[in-house]
């Protein structure tokens, strides 16, 4: 979507997000990521089909499940244009991750928003200081700040000790 002063660069993934409420999703966001509203689409209705959010340095797109369409006339189309959310999955098959300055700040302001945590903010063994939310519209989102650069054998070495531990006697 060429959107003026909104536009991804060409060869940029842009994450489409189904949600079951677009406002109430880029409210969110924007509470929670610091997103910045680059389009809305709004129905004549009054209910928000599509968004496009600017998150860091990222274009998002929000979309509205089933583009609005009740299930038995979604059913009408081919499987392709059929998109239901998390919640209505009952799981989600991605994680958006986005790296920030100080990811202990930004995962506090999400859960302030209406995150949940699914895992909390800690030293990883690759270098990265990390945690897990879950928006409220079932997206799994992973918040990181780099703590040390490394080479792929240090990781390598410490995800051998990391595993090899009490973590795995939990598993």
């Amino acid at each position: 979507m060429a959107i003026q002063g909104a536009r991804t660069d060409n060869g940029q993934i842009a994450a489409h997000l189904i949600v079951k409420d677009v406002a109430e999703a880029i409210d969110f966001y924007r509470r929670a990521l610091g997103a910045e509203e680059s389009y809305r689409g709004e129905m004549p209705d009054g209910r928000v089909l599509h968004a496009q959010l600017r998150i860091a340095n990222s274009f998002v797109l929000v979309s509205l499940e089933n583009m609005g369409m009740d299930e038995e006339t979604a059913s009408r189309f081919s499987r392709g244009m059929r998109v239901r959310s998390p919640h209505t999955l009952n799981g989600t098959s991605a994680i958006l991750e986005l790296y920030v300055d100080d990811v202990d700040a930004a995962f506090r302001r999400a859960i302030e928003a209406g995150a949940m945590v699914k895992l909390p903010v800690e030293d990883m063994f690759y270098g990265d200081r990390y945690g897990m939310i879950e928006d409220p519209f079932g997206h799994v989102w992973a918040l990181a700040t780099v703590k040390e650069t490394l080479a792929s054998r240090q990781i390598y070495e410490r995800m051998l000790a990391h595993f090899s531990g009490p973590v795995m006697e939990k598993c």
